[in-house]
């Protein structure tokens, strides 16, 4: 049973849940922010947001496991903001464990 249609993004999501690849993925509130800065002092100034200084938003994300790179590209290539905006590649940082 194919349960998506399209490029939708709910669509990428049963993509990569279906092929086994899914750690997590969730949208974020875009309307709704807080940021949290320390001074040296260690006062905290918070500001209520969202107050992006650029054009880009972060939107959502998905955790995936794959093997390499060029897997995680192809799976970005495949997500519907690679059309019309930027889908980042990263790592996950795991500590040196030597």
């Amino acid at each position: 049973m194919v349960r998506y249609r399209g490029g939708s993004f709910t669509g990428t999501l049963w993509r990569v849940s279906d092929a086994g690849v899914k750690l997590a993925g969730n949208a974020l509130d875009v309307s709704n922010a807080t940021t949290v800065r320390v001074r040296v002092n260690g006062e905290r100034v918070v500001t209520d947001g969202p107050f992006a200084e650029t054009r880009e938003i972060v939107g959502g994300y998905y955790l995936i496991d794959v093997p390499d790179l060029d897997a995680a590209l192809d799976w970005a290539a495949r997500c519907p903001g690679a059309r019309y905006g930027t889908v980042e590649v990263r790592t996950v940082w795991e500590p040196d464990q030597s």
